[in-house]
């Protein structure tokens, strides 16, 4: 179970990679933020794709257990991932309440994420 959930949460981050790498102004659009130069594009490349395939790289370690690395890897990701939840709340108090996609369809990814992934981690 513990491998499964680190690869099903390593598959969403490697979309989320090549997707933002191959349409950075598609990836964006559902978020209403507009990609229209050079440094945008490289800026969403660079967070969402970079960072989404490195990400899906470390988890794949993790299900593959390289170097012991198991536990310190899930348990850094689950943190991300319920960081970004939280700036998701704490966007929800200091602005106004948003349909359900797409902030709260990814809230509750990045939670599920963090909490399956927290559930796996062995001390």
């Amino acid at each position: 179970m513990t491998t499964t959930v680190i690869i099903i949460v390593g598959m969403f981050f490697f979309g989320m990679g090549v997707y933002a790498l191959a349409a950075p102004a598609a990836l964006a659009r559902p978020f209403r933020i507009v990609i229209d130069s050079a440094e945008s594009r490289s800026e969403i490349r660079a967070v969402y794709g970079g960072f989404g395939l490195a990400i899906a790289a470390v988890l794949a370690a993790a299900a593959l257990d390289i170097g012991d690395i198991r536990t310190g890897a899930v348990i850094t990701v689950a943190a991300a991932l319920a960081g970004m939840a939280l700036g998701r709340l704490f966007s929800r108090i200091a602005d106004k309440a948003t349909a359900f996609y797409p902030i709260w369809w990814y809230f509750w990814i990045e939670t599920i994420g963090a909490a399956l992934l927290f559930g796996v981690a062995r001390p």
